[in-house]
């Protein structure tokens, strides 16, 4: 007897199969070429590597992590004009992706978090604001860089509420489809403001001569500090309360390092009780990468020199914004995963039902429970070449030429990295601001 069912579950079992096959398969990482380049600190290099081999590297649906890691790396190479442009193209795809995905979130909750569009972690979407920033500063439009800020801070204020039509609209499609979704065991912890988005804000209004907005910044970047305690451990630098006190006559050379890479995802794996069953889901976690810089410090060529102090440990940031983002995906990742599994228990229930063909249903719920297992793998797509911590510093000095080094150090006193700088002028009245980078 061939009926209808038999017609439609016989290729379905082959098929479930072979999927549960092919999305076991690993692949090479394909970084590794641009990576080798960025660890060398050769970042024009590793931009004509990651250029030449992105086709390979991103697939269309990658498009935002092609705008930022170029956009980084462009801007770390110094080519600030061509940086601007890539992230300004990576926010406007973040926008479009979110869009696209709150429009069409229900409609496609049991299709897999790598096959969507990505649409950027809100820590991606925050700080290339930042680095957008520096960019037209270094290109002598104080006003466009205090736009990036606004924005910044924009999307900061914002964050907590982002995803609340989205999670809302999940739990009522749970209980249509009589599935009681247990609580995320990893609460999310409220992040709405940034130090180093306030620090930077703080110096562009001080020399846009904006002083009363500048004191609103540095004011901000205190509360910010103070309101994220998990976030912010460590005391604010002292540079900070003298940055609207330069006195008479004097310039102010302001420096900014960058350290470290921000922290990479990696899959985690949890099964959890739905009704009589237990399902796997798998969710994307940030695991640090530990920076070898311990500290940094200004040399000048007379001898004088001071320390920079940790502002910001964007590490810590990006943890902090992507729990927000982690209860979305647990909840998508629970429904999906049920689905999977109910599936899984009609085939289970025509076997036992089928002394005909109890054999064929029985693979198909087999094949069901494989693609289930298989199939279930996190989303770790992410931007790679942003920085894991922020130093600051400034002196008063006389105006004038200056020659000088920032030297990052590792354990134990050991130079990892030496960035000269010749004949940089410092003028009275001027924002005079250096910035640097080790990814080390």
């Amino acid at each position: 007897m061939n009926s209808p069912a038999l017609r439609i579950a016989k290729p379905l079992a082959a098929l479930l199969l072979q999927a549960a096959l092919l999305v076991s398969c690993v692949t090479t990482d394909p970084f590794i070429p641009v990576d080798e380049f960025a660890d060398q600190e050769n970042f024009s290099q590793a931009v004509a590597v990651l250029e030449e081999r992105h086709k390979s590297i991103y697939r269309e649906k990658d498009i935002v992590l092609y705008y930022l890691d170029k956009g980084l790396l462009t801007h770390y190479a110094g080519n600030y004009e061509v940086s601007s442009a890539l992230l300004e193209e990576g926010e406007r795809a973040i926008e479009k992706n979110f869009a696209v995905s709150i429009s069409q979130e229900l409609g496609t909750i049991l299709v897999s978090d790598r096959a969507r569009e990505y649409d950027g972690e809100d820590y991606e979407d925050i700080y290339l604001n930042a680095f957008n920033a520096l960019n037209y500063y270094r290109r002598g439009n104080m006003d466009e860089a205090l736009v990036e800020i606004r924005r910044m801070n924009n999307k900061l204020r914002d964050l907590s509420v982002k995803y609340g039509t989205i999670m809302t609209g999940m739990q009522k499609l749970a209980l249509e489809n009589n599935t009681t979704l247990p609580p995320n065991p990893g609460a999310p912890l409220k992040f709405n403001n940034s130090a180093l988005a306030r620090y930077l804000g703080m110096l562009f209004y001080r020399g846009a001569g904006l002083p009363d907005d500048a004191r609103i910044d540095q004011r901000q970047l205190q509360i910010a500090m103070a309101d994220a305690p998990s976030v912010y451990p460590h005391p604010l630098p002292s540079s900070v309360m003298e940055e609207l006190a330069i006195p008479p006559g004097l310039a102010r050379l302001n420096v900014i390092g960058f350290a470290g890479r921000s922290p990479v995802k990696q899959e985690e794996l949890i099964r959890i009780p739905l009704g009589m069953n237990w399902i796997k889901i798998a969710l994307p976690v940030m695991s640090p990468r530990y920076s070898q810089v311990v500290s940094i410090k200004v040399i000048f060529d007379s001898g004088e020199n001071f320390a920079l102090e940790l502002l910001e440990h964007i590490g810590a940031v990006v943890t902090a914004t992507f729990e927000q983002k982690k209860n979305l995906i647990y909840t998508r990742s629970v429904l999906r995963a049920s689905v999977k599994g109910v599936t899984a228990a009609v085939f289970d229930t025509m076997a036992e039902n089928s002394s005909e063909n109890s054999g064929l249903f029985t693979l198909l719920s087999l094949g069901t429970q494989m693609f289930a297992e298989a199939s279930e793998r996190a989303d770790l797509r992410q931007a790679r070449y942003f920085p894991d911590k922020a130093y600051v510093g400034g002196i008063n000095l006389t105006p004038g030429t200056y020659s000088f080094s920032i030297i990052y150090y590792g354990g134990g006193g050991r130079v990892l990295a030496v960035r000269r700088h010749e004949n940089v002028p410092l003028r009275e009245n001027s924002l005079n601001l250096v910035e640097e980078v080790c990814l080390k």
